[in-house]
């Protein structure tokens, strides 16, 4: 149900979804139809999504309402809390203050849940009986096949090849869940056939995962798709995250100098910073950053233009930073980062310039995630290492500058299922003086 201009009444959890595009100085663009030179109608997302998201897709309404189901499944682990990093200040040596928001501990380990909650819970009501989906870490996976478990949902997982080798443990949870995991790309899709015959060790990639799931959806009776990332109602979703922070810093006493958030395909980055878009716009000196990999630099070194969100071309087209459709990122551990594309929210936001983008090494995201946990008793998930590491970047440059900044950057999930042997061994870290460094 689309809401008024005017927040509802929030209480302690948020009862309504924020959408950035009420509040951006231009429209988003419309996307366009994946094979017909015209643009994207509502209609043409009905194979894939059931009316209440296609609405919610095409809403421009400052608040979305959160049903009471959904609500109330909120509130078995929301809201999360808000974390003052003392010990990681300390260890930095940083007059900045730091928090995060630790999204971990939802019941799948990751933000993933804030929208596999409204997705499957929209889908029920619909009478789908089915929702096939991709996943990149494993985050996303879990936390669908939790859900659709949860409503009587069958669930189709396509994986990565690549995560289904690095991470079992999250494939055991999916599959523990009553979902069915199929490595991607898949010998059953059309889509997967044309890669595997391109590259019969092809490690995958999200993009050829929807593929794989969307070619599943569109040819199977009673069954839809759900989005993990990339389209608005995603992003909404997650927004929950954000308005919580919003709140819990105003209850310290705090205003954010920084808020930082790791980007794949934008829902954890969206999530968190779309909150504080307005108050940027309004003239506080809020910066928001979005760090992604450098073997996969979408905001940093993509384009700016309509491009498919899948491999096989079989998504609308949509104006956002791409590095490609056909672009095969590198195989990392940040696997929920390897994506071709981006939210065309966040590259909206990125193109005018109210977004920052940094690109990162992994070797030191991986560094600064020991240094997190060894300090904050937390093993961050791969994606969130990112985060961290811009986050110490940030504390540092406090302290060569002399100032004490609040800095809030989202913890999107934690690593306890990724501690397979990952093929090399994660550097060590260290500290010596000011400065984190591996070896």
């Amino acid at each position: 149900m689309l809401s008024s201009d005017s927040e509802p009444n929030a209480g302690e959890r948020p009862a309504a979804w924020y959408n950035l595009a009420a509040d951006l100085p231009e429209p988003p663009p419309t996307p366009l139809h994946p094979s017909e030179d015209r643009p994207l109608q509502p209609h043409d997302l009905e194979p894939l999504l059931p009316k209440a998201l296609i609405e919610q897709e095409w809403a421009r309404t400052r608040w979305i309402e959160i049903p009471a189901t959904v609500l109330e499944a909120y509130s078995q682990w929301r809201p999360t809390a808000l974390v003052r990093a003392r010990n990681l200040e300390r260890v930095l040596k940083t007059p900045a203050r730091i928090y995060f928001k630790d999204e971990s501990v939802s019941p799948s380990g990751s933000h993933k849940l804030n929208t596999a909650v409204p997705q499957a819970y929209y889908n029920r009501q619909e009478g789908v009986a089915r929702l096939t989906t991709e996943t990149g870490a494993g985050q996303w996976g879990r936390s669908l096949a939790m859900t659709c478990a949860s409503f009587g949902l069958s669930c189709t997982v396509f994986m990565v090849r690549l995560s289904c080798q690095q991470r079992p443990r999250s494939r055991a949870i999916i599959e523990r869940y009553g979902a069915t995991v199929v490595p991607s790309p898949s010998p059953h899709t059309a889509a997967g056939r044309r890669a595997l015959i391109e590259d019969p060790n092809c490690p995958g990639s999200i993009g050829m995962a929807i593929s794989d799931a969307i070619e599943t959806a569109t040819s199977c009776e009673g069954t839809k798709y759900a989005f993990g990332s990339v389209l608005n109602h995603v992003m909404f979703h997650q927004t929950v995250i954000g308005l919580e922070t919003k709140r819990q810093l105003a209850g310290l006493g705090e205003r954010p100098n920084v808020v930082i958030g790791c980007v794949g395909g934008g829902s954890n980055f969206a999530g968190m910073a779309s909150p504080f878009v307005a108050d940027k716009l309004r003239g506080e000196p809020i910066r928001l950053l979005a760090v992604e990999p450098e073997t996969c630099p979408t905001l940093t070194r993509g384009a700016y233009r309509y491009d498919y969100a899948d491999a096989a071309r079989l998504t609308p087209r949509f104006k956002m930073f791409t590095l490609g459709v056909d672009y095969v990122p590198a195989a990392i551990r940040a696997c929920g980062l390897r994506y071709h594309g981006m939210s065309p929210l966040v590259s909206l936001v990125a193109k005018l310039g109210i977004v920052e983008a940094l690109a990162l090494a992994e070797a030191d995201c991986l560094a600064a995630a020991r240094v997190f946990a060894d300090e904050e008793g937390i093993v961050p998930a791969a994606e969130s290492a990112y985060a961290i590491a811009a986050a110490i970047a940030e504390a540092q440059r406090c302290r060569q500058m002399g100032r004490s900044e609040c800095i809030v950057f989202t913890l999107s999930g934690h690593g306890r299922f990724e501690t397979e042997t990952p093929g090399r061994k994660p550097s060590l870290c260290l500290m010596e003086g000011d400065r984190v460094f591996s070896s």
